[in-house]
């Protein structure tokens, strides 16, 4: 897919390893709505921001019945460490290192030129069809107000 998933389209189904090495599958959720918080890299400063400022919302997230999976295309092992040293304590961080971007490339927001995802929040409600979309600039860190803002 070279375009980011549109509005209304089903969320394509994965199985991802978080940073604990557990086996995690979108549609584990259905009945929750997912926020998909897609970082182009671990260990940079605004992925960090971004996850944990996601980590210390994950109450007001859950209130709005929300599941939080941060997503990049680092190796698992990378994300096992970057989560222990930002102390990220509910939120799991997944791996979409094998294939490269596999499941980043079916949400269109692969970047060839990059090698890594772009920064992008996607919701995806109860059943499972992405009501939300937001592409970012690769230094911006997207805002939790506005993605709170964003459910219903």
């Amino acid at each position: 897919m070279t375009e980011m998933i549109q509005l209304g389209a089903m969320a394509p189904d994965f199985t991802l390893s978080d940073q604990n090495g557990e086996m995690v599958t979108l549609s584990q959720f259905k009945g929750k709505k997912v926020l998909l918080s897609w970082h182009p890299l671990a260990w940079t400063s605004v992925c960090t921001d971004q996850m944990r400022s996601l980590d210390r919302n994950v109450d007001r997230f859950a209130e709005k019945n929300t599941v939080i999976l941060g997503l990049s295309v680092d190796p698992q092992p990378s994300k096992s460490v970057w989560a222990r040293a930002l102390s990220l304590k509910h939120i799991k961080i997944l791996s979409d290192f094998v294939p490269l971007g596999a499941v980043a490339r079916d949400y269109g927001i692969f970047s060839e030129e990059h090698g890594a995802s772009k920064r992008a929040n996607i919701l995806i409600n109860e059943a499972g069809m992405v009501i939300w979309v937001k592409k970012y600039e690769i230094r911006t860190l997207p805002d939790v107000e506005e993605v709170l803002g964003k459910m219903k």
